[in-house]
């Protein structure tokens, strides 16, 4: 198969189908990946932000004003529905200022992104000791709390360019 004349979003639909056979074969149980690369590259390319070096533990990306961003994605499957986001680590550290949510649907178009003040994840995350890390979960009400920016026409606009 050629696939270098493929466009991005051609490429990560033939990704999304290779996990959906492997998961009917039984090779895998997930559907999660590339989700988080993809993510951020929708952040970054969206607000210009500087993506942090692979090693940078906790942000991300750093914007032009210094801001932290921790980014985070979840792509909802007809198999899994759930909009828990990656562990957080260390968050009482507050070593990002914004989290950088995105929800993809299915195919990798975006459903839904916020960016979220480290505040309100701090009171909103759940402690999980077996991991040592914080949850938090995307749900709809997220948008209606204080301090929150709704980003998605932003990351739709980003996808739409990296797809063209």
């Amino acid at each position: 198969m050629e696939i270098e004349g493929l466009s991005e979003l051609d490429l990560l639909n033939l990704h999304a189908d290779t996990l959906e056979e492997l998961r009917r074969r039984g090779t895998i149980r997930s559907s999660n990946n590339p989700v988080g690369d993809y993510a951020e590259t929708l952040f970054c390319r969206a607000f210009g932000w500087k993506q942090a070096a692979n090693s940078e533990k906790d942000a991300d990306a750093i914007g032009g004003d210094g801001v932290r961003y921790q980014i985070k994605g979840r792509r909802l499957t007809r198999h899994n529905g759930s909009r828990q986001l990656g562990a957080l680590r260390r968050l009482p550290e507050k070593n990002f200022d914004i989290l950088a949510g995105v929800l993809f649907k299915e195919d990798f178009s975006v459903l839904r992104a916020v960016l979220v003040p480290h505040a309100v994840v701090a009171d909103r995350a759940k402690y999980v000791e077996a991991t040592n890390s914080w949850r938090l979960i995307l749900a709809d009400d997220i948008w209606g709390c204080e301090g929150i920016i709704d980003v998605t026409t932003d990351l739709c606009s980003a996808a739409e360019a990296v797809h063209s």
